[in-house]
């Protein structure tokens, strides 16, 4: 299967300035790797959300440089967003090499359906959302199903362990770590509110943030430049 690829141009709009390129229908961004130098690109803004629609967690993707012969195969590094609108504000590509192993976080999906959930009116909750994993950059999945079937009773839980094995692919996180656990409904509704509250709490500190959040948006693009 044919790799995605997104054409860019190299950029000379530094700084403030790249307010300009947004308004005009371009994307800043930046290239960077293990002992490249960085390049300053931009790309259409438009091209890049559509591909971004369809781009998996760690999907390799062609980057085609304006006057380079051969395209340089790079993952998304970072996404930046208007902290309001959620618009695309700059892009930061992080070049691999195809021969040479990386680390990095993939998702994890829960499938299936529990017995405990079902039959007792247990809680399934997510320990964690994602595991390190160290794999050729092609070989990195950009999701790992967790089949939560096995879950027959309540308090049944699934470690890292108990993930299927992936060709290829080293899971670094403890493999004891639990994954996913059915709870009983008391314990579920203590664990639900002290989440609630911290995501409250998360949320007052954003709101008490936003004002100051486009002037550091600015302040970091200008420091990956």
């Amino acid at each position: 299967m044919a790799r995605k690829e997104i054409p860019v141009e190299t950029r000379q709009v530094l700084g403030k300035k790249v307010a300009q390129l947004r308004r005009q229908g371009f994307l800043p961004g930046n290239v960077f790797g293990n002992g490249l130098e960085s390049v300053a690109v931009q790309a259409q803004a438009e091209t890049v959300e559509k591909t971004l629609r369809s781009l998996g967690a760690n999907e390799v993707i062609d980057l085609k440089i304006d006057g380079e012969k051969a395209s340089r195969p790079v993952v998304l590094q970072k996404v930046q967003r208007h902290p309001l609108n959620s618009s695309l504000l700059h892009l930061d590509f992080y070049q691999v090499s195809l021969r040479q192993k990386m680390r990095a976080d993939v998702p994890l999906v829960v499938v299936g359906e529990s017995e405990g959930v079902k039959t007792f009116n247990g809680v399934l909750l997510m320990a964690i959302e994602s595991v390190s994993v160290e794999a050729l950059p092609l070989d990195i999945p950009s999701r790992i199903e967790v089949d939560v079937t096995p879950l027959a009773n309540l308090e049944d839980s699934l470690q890292v362990k108990d993930l299927p094995a992936i060709p290829d692919v080293t899971i670094l996180t403890d493999e004891d770590m639990v994954i996913v656990k059915v709870s009983t409904p008391r314990v579920a509704v203590e664990d639900l509110a002290e989440e609630a509250a911290a995501e409250e709490a998360a949320e007052a500190a954003a709101e008490a943030a936003e004002g100051e959040s486009e002037g550091e948006s600015e302040s970091e693009e200008k420091e990956g430049e």
